[in-house]
């Protein structure tokens, strides 16, 4: 009996970027405390704008809003004068939502 193909039917775009990201916020406090908060910044909002753009790919668009506002919180240009009890709040939070987003954004594989 011939096997099936095997291949998936879907492809997670937004997974590597999720993770990245993840692991830059979870690092961030100890990054902060370094002088690093312009590569969190930077990272952060770059990563979250990519996702925004494979969410769309997928035609999940609910996404792109929370990506967007991501991008303008960590944003480098402008930084937001956030406290800093604040910001080790939200950090693990947008960490989630980034994982989150990686394993739940998916298109059909071309």
């Amino acid at each position: 009996m011939p096997q099936k193909d095997q291949t998936p039917v879907f492809q997670r775009n937004a997974l590597a970027p999720g993770i990245l990201a993840a692991i830059v916020l979870f690092l961030a406090p100890v990054l902060f405390t370094l002088e690093w908060d312009m590569f969190v910044r930077y990272a952060v909002s770059i990563l979250a704008l990519i996702i925004a753009w494979f969410s769309g790919q997928a035609k999940q668009w609910w996404w792109i809003p929370v990506f967007v506002v991501i991008a303008v919180v960590w944003n480098p240009v402008s930084p937001l004068p956030l406290d800093e009890g604040l910001w080790n709040g939200i950090q693990p939070a947008a960490a989630v939502v980034f994982l989150a987003a990686g394993a739940l954004i998916k298109s059909p594989r071309v």
